[in-house]
């Protein structure tokens, strides 16, 4: 059975049905994690749960500790993770209140965001043409189709830096790539997911059209927060229906293996401060 993790928002962890729930504060080489993961279970499965920007929201997209957040979910023993998070549609076809599960990435931020594990005299290149785990997609895309919840089953996220909102110049630049539905957490988390051998599935929660529509002329707080608080129940829903398929599954996928051909730096030339500090990322190829 499969530990599996959830990121989302603040209120996420609170959901009818959970048992044996604790709080635990996690240290890591990285420094802290956004916030205390919470851990339970769901229907007897283990579950882990992190707000990615703190139980206060009071951590910006591009503070966000993310090799901090994924390395505490792998120390804690986490192999599956399913994220949750807001983002804006470009497509008249994706209507705020739909939810999305995409199925690639194109980043937009910038060299502040630290989306890597390796570095300081460790170094390896992940294979990333498939950011998201498709056992789990496929898993997402059955159970929601079952639901009553609009859901499409397939797009690109585009992950730009933020705070702010997009300008419409922006907007309508992204439209013209093709892009479906943009927000500002997601590459990161897949990325740093990946190097760990964690698979990961994101659950992209659409509130609102993006600043290029000509219903809005600009994206509002009000308008998103309205929006999330009808998308949060129906995700409360969506893990007590997920969290049992996923943790019984038996991954065949290369998430888990996204490392075995991907360290380059010698074992002789590795820094040993380094090593062990990735111990519980590279140390398995190690031996």
């Amino acid at each position: 059975m499969s530990k599996i993790g959830i990121i989302g928002g603040s209120g996420l962890y609170k959901i009818d049905g959970i048992t044996d729930i604790s709080e635990r504060k996690i240290e890591t080489p990285f420094g802290p994690p956004s916030d205390n993961f919470i851990t339970g279970r769901i229907n007897g499965f283990e579950v882990v749960f992190l707000p990615r920007h703190g139980k206060g929201h009071d951590v910006i997209p591009s503070d966000i500790n993310y090799r901090a957040n994924i390395y505490a979910l792998k120390k804690l023993g986490v192999e599956k993770v399913l994220s949750f998070g807001a983002c804006g549609s470009l497509k008249e076809n994706i209507k705020p209140g739909d939810f999305m599960i995409p199925d690639q990435l194109v980043d937009r931020t910038n060299s502040g965001r630290r989306a890597t594990f390796f570095g300081e005299g460790i170094v390896a290149h992940i294979p990333f043409d498939e950011p998201f785990c498709g056992e789990m997609r496929e898993i997402a895309r059955k159970k929601t189709v079952e639901s009553d919840i609009v859901c499409h089953n397939r797009g690109t996220y585009i992950n730009i830096e933020g705070p702010a909102f997009s300008t419409r110049a922006e907007s309508n630049l992204y439209r013209s790539w093709g892009m479906d539905v943009i927000g500002m957490t997601n590459l990161s988390e897949a990325k740093l997911a990946r190097e760990a051998e964690i698979c990961y599935c994101t659950i992209a929660m659409v509130t609102d059209y993006d600043c290029w529509h000509p219903g809005h002329k600009s994206v509002t707080v009000d308008m998103i927060i309205e929006c999330m608080n009808n998308n949060s129940s129906r995700a409360k829903d969506l893990v007590k229906i997920l969290v049992p398929e996923l943790a019984k599954t038996e991954s065949k996928c290369q998430c888990r293996s996204a490392l075995a051909a991907s360290i380059i730096t010698p074992r002789e030339s590795m820094p040993e401060k380094t090593v062990k500090k990735l111990d519980i990322i590279i140390g398995k190829y190690l031996k």
